[in-house]
């Protein structure tokens, strides 16, 4: 898991990633802070209105499609773990646990946590099945040390 701000410090390629940044967030209407623990092989579907709260925790490999929201109004926020698929206008209400090869279908409010494998929609989102979870996760990025979202927490 790398914070975003550690991946953009440091000499004239930190400066021009934090511009680039900065601009792409102010076009896009993505609000991602530096400081948001994220996960390797993060993909932003298409990369327009995405809010998350700077104390989410986002696992590996995460697919997350537009108009999603990820936040808390008290405390912390969602703990999502690897290999999930956001559909688009999603919200994660909360300090709610979202396991690994989990998929959530499009217009889901999640405020509950949701186990391994599942696959869950609905408002507010219930489990529909276990049946092929994370399917729609293409092009997984490959940790040597096997390293998950729970191992570095």
């Amino acid at each position: 898991m790398v914070q975003v701000g550690a991946v953009l410090s440091g000499g004239l390629i930190g400066f021009y990633a934090k511009s680039r940044y900065k601009k792409i967030s102010l076009v896009r209407n993505i609000d991602i802070p530096l400081s948001t623990n994220i996960g390797y092989g993060l993909y932003l579907g298409h990369f327009m209105c995405i809010v998350i709260s700077p104390l989410a925790n986002i696992g590996n490999n995460c697919n997350i499609s537009q108009f999603v929201n990820i936040g808390s109004n008290d405390g912390p926020s969602a703990t999502i773990g690897d290999n999930v698929y956001i559909g688009p206008h999603v919200s994660i209400i909360e300090d709610v646990s979202i396991g690994n090869n989990v998929t959530i279908g499009a217009g889901a409010v999640v405020t509950k946590d949701i186990p391994d494998n599942a696959t869950a929609a609905g408002v507010p989102a219930k489990v529909l099945n276990y049946n092929n979870p994370g399917r729609y996760i293409g092009r997984r990025y490959h940790i040597k040390d096997n390293l998950s979202i729970s191992d570095l927490t």
